[in-house]
């Protein structure tokens, strides 16, 4: 298959959904199928807009001689109108890997209003889709109708290497002193760290130590908003803000960690609550779209409300003062990830997919 792929950027971008880009074009590279990166320039939203109006893009789409042409729904704004035009000019189909929907972020309400239009446009623009979860296949469904060719592929949980053993397990919970807590995601409002920090002043500090994994240049004010808050908790010395890691390097931390907590205000799957659990730490997560597919409450972690300090420092309490639940919950995390795919079992399930939708007659 020779097949392109639009994304904002950089496939290298350090992100879930980059990752789950990036995985499914080296499985279809080694496949022997030619795949081609079309990058669109980050922008703002509403210069986003714009590029539907751009000869360049549409005349480089227009032109491409692809089997099917894949795209991130991230570049939405880019394509929601394009889209429509390319339909009628190409003889190759479009499909759409959702990763999650922006108008399911929290944010004031006017805003959503505005993204559900535009990416009820999108979404109606292609001919079927890719998901990384049944949420985000629900929440698509509910906003542009159902119908169209699709497939649910969730993303794997080896990117980082390795695992631990029940006896690892049990042996870092036994170990004296200070639960060591990790929060793993890029320093933006929607993972929660705000929150995850007012929840923890709120706690003996004797009893915990938070090493905080993501980079900080997404958005540079909310990274200084994160360094302010630390100092004024008083938290400057229980927290570590360590940016980026290599894959080896986090597998690293999370061998030695005892617990995750991610509190998001939305997520469309989650991938870095699957790693965790793979080396036996339970996970806190927001309780809104797809982590409730991965984490069962009270069994493999706990969900809270987004946003909810007093919640989630009840669900960090009980942990952090009961080893014993600790090692239940670390237990069962570390049993319910071994039934969860590998990456290269995902991707193969999506080149399956496309296959097939290329083999049947799809309807332009």
């Amino acid at each position: 298959m020779h097949l392109g792929l639009v994304v904002y950027g950089s496939l290298e971008t350090v992100s879930g959904g980059y990752l789950y880009d990036r995985k499914l074009v080296q499985h279809l590279r080694r496949r022997g199928d030619e795949v081609e990166i079309i990058s669109v320039p980050w922008r703002p939203y509403g210069r986003g807009l714009l590029d539907n109006l751009s000869p360049a893009l549409s005349r480089r789409l227009r032109r491409a001689s692809f089997d099917l042409l894949l795209q991130d729904e991230l570049v939405h704004p880019s394509l929601f109108r394009l889209n429509h035009w390319l339909r009628r000019r190409v003889s190759y189909p479009l499909v759409a890997i959702v990763h999650h929907l922006r108008c399911c972020e929290a944010r004031p309400a006017w805003q959503n209003r505005l993204y559900r239009q535009v990416e009820r446009q999108y979404l109606t623009s292609v001919n079927g889709f890719i998901f990384n979860s049944h949420t985000t296949r629900g929440e698509v469904e509910g906003l542009a109708g159902a119908g169209r060719p699709a497939v649910v592929a969730p993303p794997g949980g080896d990117n980082v290497p390795g695992g631990v053993s029940r006896e690892e397990v049990l042996n870092r919970a036994a170990a004296p002193g200070p639960c060591r807590l990790i929060f793993v995601g890029n320093l933006i409002p929607r993972k929660g760290l705000h929150t995850m920090l007012s929840a923890l002043a709120s706690l003996p500090p004797q009893d915990w130590l938070l090493t905080v994994v993501g980079g900080s240049d997404l958005d540079l004010s909310y990274a200084r908003a994160i360094r302010c808050q630390i100092a004024a908790l008083g938290l400057t010395g229980r927290v570590t803000l360590l940016g980026t890691l290599s894959p080896p390097e986090l597998a690293a931390r999370l061998r030695q960690s005892h617990l995750l907590a991610v509190p998001s205000s939305y997520e469309g799957f989650g991938i870095v609550y699957l790693e965790a659990m793979r080396f036996g730490l339970p996970v806190i997560a927001g309780d809104a779209g797809g982590p409730r597919e991965l984490v069962s409450h009270g069994v493999t972690g706990f969900l809270v409300p987004p946003g909810d300090t007093t919640a989630l420092a009840r669900g960090l309490a009980s942990l952090l003062q009961n080893r014993d639940l600790l090692v239940h919950l670390s237990l069962a995390a570390l049993a319910q990830s071994a039934s969860h795919p590998t990456w290269e079992g995902s991707a193969a399930k999506v080149r399956e997919f496309l296959d097939g939708f290329l083999s049947s007659r799809w309807q332009a």
